[in-house]
């Protein structure tokens, strides 16, 4: 089931500010607070996927993002 509401995602720090400014341009609202974690308002399904797939983007090898591509297209 979706949880929708505030997300604390742990993101290394050297993509946290990347993926932070990507979600912004996407219009979904979230911080980088000092202690380290990147926090994301998920307010519908929606979002959500828009969050898994930018932070995917990332932090995913170029295998996992293959095997998730080829996936995508099986089931079409």
């Amino acid at each position: 089931m979706l949880s929708l509401g505030e997300q604390v995602l742990q993101i290394p720090l050297s993509d946290r500010w990347q993926i932070h400014h990507r979600l912004q341009e996407l219009m979904i609202t979230c911080s980088c607070p000092p202690d380290g974690s990147l926090r994301v308002q998920v307010n519908s399904l929606q979002e959500a996927i828009l969050v898994r797939s930018t932070v995917m983007q990332f932090l995913a090898s170029r295998c996992e993002l293959v095997e998730w591509l080829e996936g995508c297209w099986c089931h079409s």
